[in-house]
């Protein structure tokens, strides 16, 4: 129940997406930081989220940089999906 009241009060999850991504873009303030932090302690989705965000950032800026050729193929797109369901005990 205390974690819900938490949730809902100081960071939805509406907002904690935002900042993540703001929070990408180098433009998050040190308030929001701790918002989002705490917000993050508590929601597995949220944090399922993220995970997937720093995932798909890495691979993009990959790509821009073109570093390295990124190629993904079915079974790896099938083998994430199954790793976020384990990690969202679902």
């Amino acid at each position: 129940m205390l974690k819900k009241l938490i949730h809902i009060i100081f960071l939805p999850c509406s907002e904690a997406t935002l900042l993540m991504e703001k929070r990408n873009a180098d433009n998050i303030s040190s308030r929001e930081n701790w918002k989002l932090n705490l917000h993050l302690k508590i929601c597995k989705w949220c944090r399922a989220y993220k995970q997937k965000l720093e995932i798909l950032d890495d691979i993009l800026k990959r790509k821009l940089t073109r570093e390295e050729k990124v190629e993904i193929n079915n079974s790896e797109i099938q083998d994430f999906k199954e790793k976020m369901f384990r990690n969202l005990d679902i």
